[in-house]
């Protein structure tokens, strides 16, 4: 990425190369630094000499000379979820033993991937360079295979070690080298699954560095250059075309151009296509993201106490969510689907050539806009962005943007809000949610909302009455997409970020990625 002020420039950190592998050896005879046991609530129950009933605990807490049982007495630990209990105990190859808290019962996704980013802690306190997960029972649940739940330790072990710190002066290297899974089995299925995992996982750290950056290194342009070198990487299978402002004009996007006609920065409108290295494409699917790369509000600025306009380098997270999706997509290589990554970048600026409130701005499908609130822009550059994938012959699509304050208020930071008139697509993203652990909820569309999105002088205002703001955005958007095409909207304003750590999640991107495969003949 190119810096445009403040001399700022970030460092080139290499990811942490760690070694995983599946192996089926006695979790006796494991040798390393750190051994981590997987337990739930009812894998702690004792018998009545305050030994443990389950057999692998049993078997380690006899090899320690029951000092497992004695510290998980004394430090309180019963299995729930987040707990863990490490200590250096001898009498095994291992260095360290930790129990880790699984909860009641240990069922998705998200219950491993927790397990791993807990393990990733414990190796960075322990300064570990070899760990190794097991299971207190590897009898995994119905929803999930022994290969799902290999990749989600693997997952959370991938991003739970990862920090960003390329913007820091100074920064220490986690030292895990290996992680091995014991217990889950091995061979090739496993194996495709963890692969699956480290690929999808260091597409979501790219889409984190993305969000992370701040306006002055990541302007539109150098999110373009971005976009480009992942289709450089993978150009067996991608391609890019960067539309200019000039471009963009002949397509008649008035309303994406009068969002970026304040800002010194121009505008890049980004389009990546992938197409599979051979077979037919029997589907055609675009991913569509909201790139304001930083939002002022315009004229009407963002102002006063949660306002957030410190923040507002975030709103360019639906567009790190498809791009980390393309970066994924371009080495699995899915059969069978072609797919369309696009992104009207721009930033939302003021100065004397910038859209007023009360301006009107015609989209390029002839529909013109009253625009009542400037802060309302990520709808305008979203509506050109869906004229384009409309017109890319696209079966559906998916568009995501940090949108609404609204929909934050109605679910909270953690739950993206769902909007879409099509139950069957709504089915599609749904079961990819679950395989990937990230929280959607679907929202409804009230059409009779639509009232208050009336113009008396254009055909529509940007933006509604206060209440019901995140539904009203949707149809807003829905008026720029072809009836013929299935579309689907997430306003992902709430789990783009992490409030505690204040830094980016990469949300969107496992499920995006599980979404294409889905509709894939791989």
């Amino acid at each position: 990425m190119a810096h445009t002020l403040g001399l700022t420039q970030p460092a080139n950190i290499e990811l942490p190369k760690i070694s995983f592998a599946a192996k089926e050896i006695d979790v006796a005879e494991w040798k390393g630094d750190l051994l981590a046991v997987g337990v739930t609530e009812k894998h702690m129950t004792k018998d009545e000499n305050s030994k443990f009933q389950n057999p692998i605990l049993k078997k380690l807490d006899g090899l320690l000379g029951s000092l497992l049982a004695e510290a998980s007495f004394e430090e309180d630990f019963t299995g729930k979820a987040g707990q863990s209990l490490v200590h250096r105990l001898p009498g095994l190859g291992s260095k360290r033993v930790g129990l880790f808290g699984l909860g009641q019962s240990a069922s998705s996704p998200a219950a491993f991937h927790g397990l791993g980013e807990a393990v990733a802690a414990a190796a960075k306190t322990a300064q570990a360079s070899s760990a190794a997960v097991i299971l207190a029972s590897s009898e995994c649940p119905s929803v999930m295979s022994k290969g799902n739940t290999a990749a989600a330790i693997v997952s959370g072990t991938v991003l739970g070690l990862y920090e960003d710190n390329r913007y820091k002066s100074e920064s220490k290297k986690p030292q895990l080298k290996s992680l091995d899974i014991l217990g889950l089995g091995t061979g090739p299925e496993i194996e495709k699954k963890i692969k699956y995992a480290e690929v999808v996982s260091c597409a979501i750290i790219f889409g984190r560095e993305l969000v992370n950056s701040p306006a002055n290194v990541l302007t539109p342009a150098a999110l373009a250059a971005e976009a480009s070198k992942i289709a450089s990487l993978y150009s067996d299978v991608l391609s890019a075309n960067i539309l200019t402002e000039e471009q963009c004009r002949e397509l008649k996007m008035g309303s994406y151009l009068g969002v970026a006609a304040a800002s010194a920065n121009p505008p890049h409108f980004i389009h990546l296509c992938y197409k599979p290295p051979s077979g037919p494409v029997k589907t055609k699917l675009a991913l569509v993201g909201k790139g304001l790369t930083f939002d002022s509000g315009g004229y009407n600025i963002k102002t006063g106490p949660g306002s957030s306009i410190e923040t507002m380098k975030v709103d360019m997270g639906g567009s790190a969510a498809v791009f980390g999706a393309a970066k994924a997509l371009g080495q699995i290589k899915p059969s069978g689907v072609e797919v369309h990554f696009i992104v009207a970048s721009c930033e939302n600026m003021i100065s004397g050539k910038g859209m007023r409130p009360g301006d009107i701005v015609t989209a390029s499908n002839g529909k013109t806009i009253e625009v009542n609130n400037t802060d309302a822009e990520g709808r305008l550059t979203l509506a050109d962005a869906l004229v384009y994938a409309c017109n890319q012959g696209v079966e559906k699509i998916v568009d995501l943007a940090t949108l609404t304050g609204a929909c934050v208020v109605a679910l909270g930071p953690s739950i993206a809000g769902v909007f879409t008139p099509n139950d069957d697509l709504a089915k599609e993203l749904f079961q990819a949610s679950e395989a990937s652990g990230e929280k959607l909820w679907r929202m409804p569309l009230e059409e009779s909302y639509w009232e208050s999105m009336k113009s008396g002088v254009a055909d529509m205002v940007n933006t509604g009455g206060r209440q019901g703001g995140a539904i009203n955005a949707a149809l807003f958007l829905k008026q720029f997409v072809d009836e013929k095409v299935k579309w689907m909207h997430i306003d992902m304003a709430g789990p783009v970020l992490n409030d505690k750590k204040h830094v980016a999640t990469g949300f969107g991107i496992s499920t995006l990625v599980e979404w294409v495969l889905k509709n894939s003949s791989s």
